[in-house]
């Protein structure tokens, strides 16, 4: 019980932090919404040549392109949260200071990132989404049964970009400056997420792939279940991130026990 309440207190602060930048959060809203306009032409122009490309109607695309703005900060699709600041720390040694912390360093910033993906939901997320809604005929569900789904894919989408993430970041205990790695985490995940086009376009051996790699979790799985058009439904889709998760989260601590071990051994 104790632990779970400075975990709470954890989430909060990082709640609060982010929402101390209120003129950053402006900006960011104002360029998920631009952004989200010049995808929806994009997709509007597309979808006009190849009507149901990826299995989708036009509608069902809109509504795609407007879930990964909702969910492009939340979820970091390109990088950053926390896995900036961990990094940071890692080259400069301050992580022994984490390593004192009676907390375990993974649950701590995923407590931390979980808080941060939350402000940037409500954020950068909910307004972008209501004002695409308001200019393009989106493929948005009645039931609230979808919403919930949709709501509990979307938390397993942040739990496995932040698990992605943390492994890409603990890779600085070996390399000190891990930079270049952040930003080839970022790459693969907004390419493999389906945020540049939805991974059911891609054909043949290539697209089954992509679809089942970790990054699927992060977008493409949450917008099909939001549109109800995941392959078995949404208890499926859920299962695919949750699956993803466990294991993402056990490796992550696999390898922060050998990365830790590394430190003792520099301090002497």
């Amino acid at each position: 019980m104790h632990l779970l309440r400075l975990h709470f207190a954890v989430a909060l602060s990082g709640f609060r932090r982010y929402a101390t930048y209120r003129v950053a959060t402006a900006a960011g809203v104002f360029t998920n919404t631009v952004f989200g306009f010049i995808l929806a032409y994009t997709f509007l122009a597309l979808w006009h040549e190849r009507p149901h490309l990826g299995g989708y109607d036009q509608s069902q695309a809109l509504t795609f392109v407007w879930t990964g703005q909702a969910l492009l900060a939340a979820a970091a699709l390109m990088g950053g949260g926390f896995q900036d600041e961990f990094q940071e720390r890692i080259r400069t040694g301050d992580v022994a200071i984490d390593l004192y912390r009676p907390v375990d360093l993974q649950t701590w910033w995923l407590a931390a990132d979980l808080g941060r993906a939350l402000f940037q939901l409500l954020g950068r997320g909910v307004l972008p989404l209501a004002l695409g809604s308001l200019v393009f005929d989106l493929a948005l569900p009645a039931s609230p049964g979808t919403w919930l789904c949709f709501l509990a894919a979307v938390l397993l989408a942040i739990v496995v970009s932040f698990a992605v993430r943390y492994l890409f970041a603990l890779c600085g205990f070996w390399l000190l400056d891990a930079t270049g790695l952040g930003a080839l985490s970022g790459l693969l995940s907004v390419f493999f997420s389906g945020m540049l086009l939805p991974l059911s376009v891609f054909p043949g051996g290539f697209g089954d792939v992509a679809r089942l790699l970790p990054w699927a979790a992060m977008l493409q799985v949450p917008a099909d279940v939001l549109l109800g058009t995941h392959p078995g439904g949404a208890a499926a889709g859920l299962a695919f991130q949750t699956g993803w998760a466990v294991v993402l989260l056990a490796g992550g601590r696999l390898l922060q026990a050998v990365a830790t071990r590394k430190v003792v051994v520099q301090g002497g």
